[in-house]
Protein backbone atom coordinates (compact mmCIF):
# COMPACT_ATOMS: atom_id res chain seq x y z
CA UNK A 1 0.00 0.00 0.00
CA UNK A 2 1.04 3.51 -1.04
CA UNK A 3 0.20 6.46 0.71
CA UNK A 4 0.89 9.64 -1.09
CA UNK A 5 0.12 13.44 -0.05
CA UNK A 6 -0.21 15.74 -2.16
CA UNK A 7 -0.10 19.69 -1.49
CA UNK A 8 -1.48 22.26 -3.93
CA UNK A 9 -0.41 25.81 -3.27
CA UNK A 10 -0.29 27.62 -6.83
CA UNK A 11 -3.41 29.73 -6.18
CA UNK A 12 -5.37 30.90 -4.22
CA UNK A 13 -6.71 27.82 -3.28
CA UNK A 14 -4.77 25.79 -0.21
CA UNK A 15 -5.23 22.27 -0.86
CA UNK A 16 -3.94 19.32 0.52
CA UNK A 17 -5.24 15.53 -0.36
CA UNK A 18 -4.29 12.11 0.78
CA UNK A 19 -4.27 9.20 -1.49
CA UNK A 20 -3.99 5.21 -1.14
CA UNK A 21 -2.58 3.41 -4.26
CA UNK A 22 -3.85 6.35 -6.64
CA UNK A 23 -7.19 6.38 -4.96
CA UNK A 24 -8.36 9.44 -3.38
CA UNK A 25 -8.84 8.71 0.65
CA UNK A 26 -8.74 12.81 2.18
CA UNK A 27 -9.07 16.12 1.13
CA UNK A 28 -9.19 19.42 2.99
CA UNK A 29 -8.89 22.58 1.45
CA UNK A 30 -10.08 26.19 1.19
CA UNK A 31 -10.23 29.54 -1.56
CA UNK A 32 -8.84 32.84 0.14
CA UNK A 33 -7.54 35.81 -1.23
CA UNK A 34 -5.60 36.30 1.60
CA UNK A 35 -3.10 33.58 0.20
CA UNK A 36 -3.65 31.63 3.45
CA UNK A 37 -1.28 29.09 2.79
CA UNK A 38 1.47 30.03 5.81
CA UNK A 39 -1.56 29.23 8.37
CA UNK A 40 -2.91 26.81 6.92
CA UNK A 41 -1.24 23.92 5.10
CA UNK A 42 0.39 22.32 7.91
CA UNK A 43 -3.09 22.38 9.30
CA UNK A 44 -4.72 20.78 6.65
CA UNK A 45 -2.44 17.82 6.67
CA UNK A 46 -3.15 17.43 9.93
CA UNK A 47 -6.22 16.52 9.13
CA UNK A 48 -5.88 14.42 6.52
CA UNK A 49 -4.01 12.20 8.62
CA UNK A 50 -6.14 12.41 10.72
CA UNK A 51 -9.20 11.28 8.48
CA UNK A 52 -7.33 8.65 7.41
CA UNK A 53 -6.19 7.63 11.00
CA UNK A 54 -2.42 6.96 9.87
CA UNK A 55 0.78 9.43 10.56
CA UNK A 56 3.29 10.90 8.64
CA UNK A 57 5.39 7.66 8.69
CA UNK A 58 2.96 5.84 6.94
CA UNK A 59 3.76 8.00 4.01
CA UNK A 60 4.93 6.98 0.82
CA UNK A 61 6.35 9.76 -0.78
CA UNK A 62 4.79 13.85 -1.18
CA UNK A 63 3.72 15.57 -4.17
CA UNK A 64 3.43 19.32 -5.00
CA UNK A 65 2.62 21.95 -7.32
CA UNK A 66 5.65 22.44 -9.41
CA UNK A 67 3.91 25.67 -10.54
CA UNK A 68 3.60 28.44 -12.72
CA UNK A 69 1.34 30.26 -10.44
CA UNK A 70 1.83 32.76 -7.20
CA UNK A 71 5.43 32.72 -6.65
CA UNK A 72 5.03 32.77 -2.51
CA UNK A 73 2.23 29.74 -2.77
CA UNK A 74 4.77 27.81 -4.55
CA UNK A 75 7.83 28.45 -2.39
CA UNK A 76 5.44 27.41 0.86
CA UNK A 77 4.09 24.54 -0.80
CA UNK A 78 7.85 23.79 -2.36
CA UNK A 79 9.44 24.44 1.22
CA UNK A 80 6.48 22.26 2.86
CA UNK A 81 6.92 19.04 0.94
CA UNK A 82 10.79 19.20 1.03
CA UNK A 83 10.65 19.36 4.95
CA UNK A 84 8.57 16.29 4.83
CA UNK A 85 10.93 14.73 2.66
CA UNK A 86 13.99 15.52 4.34
CA UNK A 87 12.76 14.15 7.76
CA UNK A 88 11.15 11.05 6.40
CA UNK A 89 13.23 9.83 3.67
CA UNK A 90 10.75 9.66 1.24
CA UNK A 91 10.28 10.48 -2.46
CA UNK A 92 9.43 13.43 -3.78
CA UNK A 93 7.26 14.27 -6.86
CA UNK A 94 6.12 17.39 -8.81
CA UNK A 95 3.21 17.69 -10.64
CA UNK A 96 2.25 20.60 -13.08
CA UNK A 97 -0.02 23.02 -11.67
CA UNK A 98 -1.79 23.49 -14.93
CA UNK A 99 -1.86 19.87 -15.81
CA UNK A 100 -3.52 19.05 -12.50
CA UNK A 101 -6.04 21.35 -13.04
CA UNK A 102 -6.64 20.33 -16.61
CA UNK A 103 -6.88 16.53 -14.75
CA UNK A 104 -10.38 17.64 -12.83
CA UNK A 105 -11.64 19.08 -16.30
CA UNK A 106 -11.19 15.66 -17.93
CA UNK A 107 -13.82 14.02 -16.23
CA UNK A 108 -16.45 16.41 -16.01
CA UNK A 109 -15.81 17.11 -20.06
CA UNK A 110 -15.03 13.92 -21.71
CA UNK A 111 -14.42 14.36 -25.52
CA UNK A 112 -13.55 18.39 -25.45
CA UNK A 113 -10.11 20.53 -25.64
CA UNK A 114 -9.27 21.83 -22.21
CA UNK A 115 -7.95 25.27 -22.00
CA UNK A 116 -6.31 25.32 -18.18
CA UNK A 117 -5.77 28.82 -17.06
CA UNK A 118 -4.23 30.49 -14.07
CA UNK A 119 -4.89 34.31 -12.80
CA UNK A 120 -1.30 35.94 -13.34
CA UNK A 121 -2.67 39.28 -12.77
CA UNK A 122 -4.22 42.02 -14.98
CA UNK A 123 -5.17 40.26 -18.20
CA UNK A 124 -2.53 37.97 -17.94
CA UNK A 125 -2.78 33.94 -17.89
CA UNK A 126 -0.69 30.97 -17.15
CA UNK A 127 -2.41 28.51 -19.26
CA UNK A 128 -1.63 25.22 -21.52
CA UNK A 129 -4.37 23.71 -23.98
CA UNK A 130 -4.85 19.70 -24.09
CA UNK A 131 -7.13 17.72 -26.54
CA UNK A 132 -9.54 15.33 -25.94
CA UNK A 133 -6.98 12.78 -25.80
CA UNK A 134 -5.20 14.58 -22.85
CA UNK A 135 -2.15 15.46 -25.11
CA UNK A 136 -0.62 18.92 -24.59
CA UNK A 137 -1.40 20.81 -28.00
CA UNK A 138 -0.79 24.25 -26.90
CA UNK A 139 2.39 24.13 -24.08
CA UNK A 140 2.40 25.87 -21.39
CA UNK A 141 3.04 29.82 -21.40
CA UNK A 142 2.01 33.39 -19.87
CA UNK A 143 -0.16 35.41 -22.59
CA UNK A 144 -2.20 38.47 -21.84
CA UNK A 145 -5.36 37.50 -23.11
CA UNK A 146 -7.58 39.50 -25.47
CA UNK A 147 -10.69 38.53 -28.03
CA UNK A 148 -8.38 36.25 -30.45
CA UNK A 149 -6.48 34.30 -27.96
CA UNK A 150 -6.21 30.54 -28.61
CA UNK A 151 -8.56 30.81 -31.89
CA UNK A 152 -6.46 28.73 -33.47
CA UNK A 153 -7.28 25.71 -31.31
CA UNK A 154 -11.21 25.44 -32.01
CA UNK A 155 -14.20 25.06 -29.33
CA UNK A 156 -12.64 24.22 -26.03
CA UNK A 157 -13.42 24.61 -22.10
CA UNK A 158 -11.43 26.77 -20.46
CA UNK A 159 -11.70 26.68 -16.44
CA UNK A 160 -9.25 27.90 -12.99
CA UNK A 161 -8.65 31.32 -11.37
CA UNK A 162 -7.78 33.13 -14.76
CA UNK A 163 -11.14 31.84 -16.69
CA UNK A 164 -13.15 34.94 -14.98
CA UNK A 165 -11.41 37.33 -16.82
CA UNK A 166 -11.59 35.67 -20.00
CA UNK A 167 -15.76 35.60 -19.82
CA UNK A 168 -16.41 39.38 -21.28
CA UNK A 169 -14.08 39.07 -24.19
CA UNK A 170 -14.81 35.77 -25.27
CA UNK A 171 -18.60 36.08 -25.69
CA UNK A 172 -18.99 35.53 -29.52
CA UNK A 173 -16.51 32.52 -29.58
CA UNK A 174 -17.58 29.23 -29.22
CA UNK A 175 -15.77 28.30 -26.14
CA UNK A 176 -17.16 27.46 -23.18
CA UNK A 177 -16.24 28.28 -19.41
CA UNK A 178 -16.37 26.23 -16.50
CA UNK A 179 -15.75 28.58 -13.34
CA UNK A 180 -16.48 25.69 -11.04
CA UNK A 181 -13.30 23.94 -11.46
CA UNK A 182 -10.29 25.63 -9.21
CA UNK A 183 -6.93 24.44 -8.16
CA UNK A 184 -7.09 21.22 -5.95
CA UNK A 185 -4.56 18.60 -5.08
CA UNK A 186 -6.61 15.64 -6.05
CA UNK A 187 -5.97 16.72 -9.71
CA UNK A 188 -2.47 15.47 -9.03
CA UNK A 189 -3.49 12.03 -7.63
CA UNK A 190 -3.16 10.20 -10.85
CA UNK A 191 0.05 12.06 -12.14
CA UNK A 192 1.73 11.64 -8.81
CA UNK A 193 0.94 7.81 -8.64
CA UNK A 194 2.13 7.17 -12.23
CA UNK A 195 5.27 8.90 -11.36
CA UNK A 196 5.71 7.57 -7.93
CA UNK A 197 5.49 3.47 -9.91
CA UNK A 198 8.48 4.67 -12.47
CA UNK A 199 10.07 6.28 -9.87
CA UNK A 200 10.36 9.38 -11.32
CA UNK A 201 11.73 11.93 -8.59
CA UNK A 202 12.95 14.82 -7.91
CA UNK A 203 16.26 16.07 -5.65
CA UNK A 204 15.02 16.85 -2.79
CA UNK A 205 17.90 19.14 -2.34
CA UNK A 206 17.99 21.14 -5.82
CA UNK A 207 14.48 21.21 -6.44
CA UNK A 208 12.95 24.44 -7.40
CA UNK A 209 9.54 25.43 -8.40
CA UNK A 210 8.59 26.27 -12.07
CA UNK A 211 7.37 30.00 -12.16
CA UNK A 212 7.71 31.06 -15.97
CA UNK A 213 7.73 34.73 -14.66
CA UNK A 214 10.74 36.11 -12.35
CA UNK A 215 8.84 37.53 -9.21
CA UNK A 216 7.37 41.39 -9.13
CA UNK A 217 6.09 42.53 -5.72
CA UNK A 218 3.12 44.04 -5.06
Amino acid sequence: MTYILHLETATKACSVALSLNGEQVALSEMISAEYSHAENLTVFVQKVLDEAQISLSDLGAVSVSSGPGSYTGLRIGVSTAKGFCYALGIPLIAVDALQSLAQQALLRHPGKNLCAMIDARRMEVFSAIYNDSFQLIKPISADILDEKSYSEYGSFVYFGDGAEKSQNCWQQRGVQADLTIFSSAVGQIKEAYRKFRDQEFEDVAYFEPFYLKDFVSK
